[in-house]
């Protein structure tokens, strides 16, 4: 896989991973690990959610009056 960033978004990991003292590869691998476990639990909340909207939608509509 390649990667290609804008450049000012490749100097900025770059100063960064200097600054932090790690690679610019290990801080995008820890990015996209976080954007995967984020979104799974977005996921996993928006299905709760419709569950319970749908199971509970006399006592919502109840509380919206």
């Amino acid at each position: 896989m390649n990667l290609r960033l804008p450049d000012e978004v490749q100097e900025s990991l770059k100063q960064r991973a200097e600054e932090e003292g790690r690679s610019m590869h290990a801080i995008v691998v820890q990015a996209v690990e976080r954007y995967l476990v984020e979104e799974a639990d977005r996921a996993t909340v928006r299905k709760l959610g419709a569950k319970y909207a749908t199971r509970h939608a006399d006592l919502l509509r109840r509380l919206g009056e």
